[in-house]
């Protein structure tokens, strides 16, 4: 079996998140969706908000899971028996850093390699920051997320 993460924050899940988790869901036959533990930031969701949304997201995919983690990466590989980090990448700024992530984790463990999904053109400029942006002063977020999520985020904003 082909087993694959796609880690990230998910604060919050965009439209293309999931993009990528289709995508990858497709390509593998099973993909760990793995929401991180980042206690140096201060996320808009808590890490159970984001793992119930991206759980709720994928129920009708029988062949992805959701978990979070915290550590290192490759830890999270080893113990979900993945040996590909599934990365999307929206631009050319985007690569540089990623690449940079991708040769660490290589050298922490050579067994484990990353693939990069280009991002589909309409979600090029899309990121959970910039939702969580415009949202802050009231635009509307509604291209960008699913409408649920969009409650979810105006919710935790007052709006």
């Amino acid at each position: 079996m082909k087993n694959a993460i796609y880690p990230g924050s998910f604060d919050p899940v965009t439209y293309g998140h999931i993009d990528i988790i289709k995508r990858a869901a497709e390509i593998f036959d099973s993909l760990t969706v793995s929401v991180l533990i980042n206690n140096a930031k201060t996320p808009l969701f808590s890490v159970e908000e984001r793992v119930n949304i991206l759980k709720d997201i994928t129920k009708d995919m029988g062949n992805v899971h959701v978990r979070s983690y915290d550590g290192l990466l490759v830890e999270c590989c080893r113990a979900n028996d993945a040996h590909v980090i599934i990365r999307g990448l929206r631009a050319v700024t985007d690569f540089e850093y990623e690449l940079q992530l991708a040769q660490t984790n290589c050298k922490l463990a050579e067994d484990i390699d990353t693939v990069f999904l280009a991002t589909r053109l309409e979600y090029a400029y899309l990121s959970s920051s910039t939702v969580k942006e415009v949202a802050s002063f009231g635009g509307d977020i509604s291209k960008f997320v699913p409408p649920f999520i969009a409650d979810l985020v105006y919710n935790k904003y007052g709006r």
